[in-house]
């Protein structure tokens, strides 16, 4: 996942500096630590303990759940797996953030390559 996302954005023109995860054994392997040097990128952890920093993750998981995981009977879960990039782009790009006035997130990055044209 985290090679697709740093593909993703920088097809848009954006550089990856840092990840910010929790301390979930996940981010804590050999594996997780060699991919982000070999991507130039610092690994940040949150402080245990302090729910307040994950959050923001934590609200966009739910709303992956109720958006797009469970919101509808998939037949496969290949199904499901093929239905979520269209949910990701309608998040991204067309559904409206609260937090943000309203816009969608893909408004946030600023100077993208074309985005003035």
């Amino acid at each position: 996942m985290l090679l697709r996302a740093v593909s993703w954005f920088a097809d848009r023109g954006v550089t990856v500096q840092r990840v910010l995860s929790d301390n979930g054994p996940a981010y804590k392997s050999k594996l997780w630590h060699q991919t982000c040097a070999g991507l130039n990128i610092k690994v940040k952890k949150t402080r245990p303990y302090r729910p307040q920093t994950n959050g923001k993750i934590e609200r966009f998981h739910r709303t992956l759940a109720n958006g797009w995981a469970f919101s509808r009977f998939y037949a496969t879960e290949s199904a499901r797996r093929n239905a979520l990039p269209a949910w990701l782009h309608e998040y991204n790009h067309h559904r409206p953030h609260t937090a943000i006035g309203a816009k969608p997130p893909i408004s946030r990055l600023a100077n993208l390559p074309g985005q003035y044209t």
